[in-house]
């Protein structure tokens, strides 16, 4: 017996199951990032305490998607964090 009418049309669907992981949510705002501002520091090994707070507890280095730095900031942010770790200064 064939169906007739709407495809893949499953029933009761609601927003919540039209979700996805792809999918930005609406409801979020966008953040602009803390090391492109004006008055932002400067990346450099040296800084230890503005190295430190783009570290977890585990001393791993966090992603961009958790501390909202842009994608150049956040490479040249990894560069200066692997230079402390390996001189001891971390």
């Amino acid at each position: 017996m064939k169906r007739r009418g709407k495809k893949f049309q499953k029933k009761g669907s609601t927003s919540l199951n039209k979700l996805s992981l792809f999918q930005k949510p609406e409801g979020r705002f966008n953040r602009s990032c803390p090391l492109s501002s004006k008055n932002a520091p400067i990346i450099d090994y040296k800084n230890i305490s503005l190295l430190k707070k783009y570290i977890s507890e585990n001393s791993k280095i966090l992603s961009s998607k958790i501390t909202s730095v842009s994608s150049g900031k956040q490479k040249k942010l990894t560069k200066e964090i692997k230079k402390a770790k390996l001189l001891g200064l971390i």
